[in-house]
């Protein structure tokens, strides 16, 4: 056998090293690729979305798919501005999970979309962003999450108050003691929202692929006044605007008030005292949620949210937002405003100004995406445990009772009726249809 030199190993030390460098320079360059990305949604937020990620360099806007053919169109002239790359404009979403070169999906349908479209995509290989709230009722909360944890994939729930620096600033100061022990937290939802009027039944209109909007929720008459944005109040297609505006108070109120799990004794009296609509959802809405042992044995928190969607006025200095209270002080955060933060003698202590960044909470999820991070800042179970707030005000309102949560199997138990509302009825044999597990 030829000997070993140390030539040799001299050589094959420089070979190596250049090898190995040639692998980073490779990975760098993989890295820095544009991550290639599909939009389902192109309306409302998905606009706001477009406008934003057209204009990185960091992503390719491969698709953008929305089943309103006008809509559309002014998506992907959105992107083509900003990009100077037109992209695929499809209107059905299988198109997008079916390339298998797109590498994540933003999700911005209506809420009865948002759940199955997430599942679909993460059974597809797909990393998901996706709007708030994350899920429709419960029960599809629950199957998002599964779908994570067998997918592998990252999944970012759209409540970007978690991205954004003026409220994280306020959630360690609540954290971290700055106005004692926190035991109760209180969001709101006040501003004036306009009536949707009375219809009936009529033929959609022809831009408008009807069978593909409905999706796996039954198949119900089109109305006039449930597009566009007003598919929100109606019991098959949204949550309200405690599913709207509320839940991203909802969501940082339940952030600050620290709390990991779900209530298990919720109330909420609510009703239509102001609008005379088709609307479906409360008005006027005060939910109450109990965390028992929250502060330790034999000692719960609370969480209270109220609504006044008729009422565009400021409680506590804001028009929408959170509020906590400590032993020893109060903060109260403004929604997209900022915060203030009072001690003893409601004596001004601190206060702070900002915006909320949606730019921040993109950079969050691509990061994790690209490997960069591993720390979602609104990750499954964040979104769930907010979404499920919503769900259970929602189910407490519809039949009028306390209902006893549990926490750990996610059901309601001795109320039949309110149990039937954890999940619900999907139109026979869909392909979209969740499964359940």
């Amino acid at each position: 056998m030829k000997p070993i030199t140390r030539r040799t190993v001299l050589e094959a030390s420089a070979l190596g090293a250049t090898a190995l460098a040639f692998r980073g320079v490779q990975a760098k360059a993989s890295a820095e690729q544009p991550i290639r990305i599909g939009l389902i949604g192109a309306g409302g937020m998905g606009g706001n979305h477009l406008r934003l990620l057209a204009a990185r360099r960091d992503v390719d806007v491969a698709y953008v798919c929305d089943v309103d053919s006008v809509r559309l169109a002014d998506g992907a002239a959105t992107v083509e501005k900003g990009s100077g790359k037109a992209p695929k404009a499809v209107k059905d979403l299988r198109q997008v999970l079916d390339d298998r070169a797109v590498e994540a999906v933003w999700i911005a349908t209506p809420d009865h979309w948002h759940a199955p479209a997430a599942i679909l995509a993460l059974d597809a290989g797909k990393h998901v962003y996706v709007e708030k709230p994350c899920s429709h009722n419960i029960r599809e909360g629950r199957l998002m999450a599964e779908a994570v944890a067998r997918s592998g994939k990252q999944l970012q729930v759209g409540t970007q108050s978690r991205s954004t620096a003026v409220v994280q600033d306020a959630i360690a100061r609540v954290q971290g003691g700055a106005i004692g022990e926190v035991l109760v937290a209180k969001a709101w939802n006040s501003q004036r929202r306009g009536s949707i009027g009375k219809s009936k039944p009529s033929p959609p209109p022809a831009h408008l692929d009807y069978d593909l909007w409905v999706g796996p929720a039954p198949l119900v008459p089109f109305r006039p006044n449930m597009l566009p944005g007003t598919w929100r109040w109606w019991h098959d297609f949204g949550c309200g605007d405690i599913g709207n505006d509320g839940v991203h108070d909802i969501d940082v109120a339940c952030w600050g008030l620290g709390v990991t799990g779900h209530p298990s004794r919720i109330a909420c009296l609510g009703g239509k005292s102001f609008f005379d609509d088709d609307q479906e959802f409360p008005d006027t809405q005060y939910a109450v949620f109990e965390y028992p042992d929250a502060a330790g044995p034999g000692r719960a928190k609370q969480l209270i949210f109220e609504q006044r969607i008729w009422s565009p006025y400021v409680q506590e200095g804001y028009e929408n937002g959170a509020a906590f209270y400590g032993t020893k002080g109060l903060l109260v955060i403004g929604h997209s405003v900022g915060w203030t933060l009072y001690g003893p003698k409601n004596k001004k202590l601190a206060e702070r100004t900002g915006q909320a960044d949606l730019p921040a909470h993109h950079q969050n999820f691509l990061n994790c995406v690209r490997g960069t991070s591993n720390v979602l800042n609104a990750d499954v179970t964040v979104g769930h445990r907010s979404a499920a707030l919503v769900h259970l005000a929602n189910i407490a309102a519809r039949v009028g009772r306390v209902l006893h949560f549990d926490p750990q199997s996610e059901t309601i138990a001795g109320d039949t009726e309110a149990s039937a509302l954890v999940g619900r009825r999907y139109r026979d044999s869909h392909w979209a249809t969740p499964k359940m597990t």
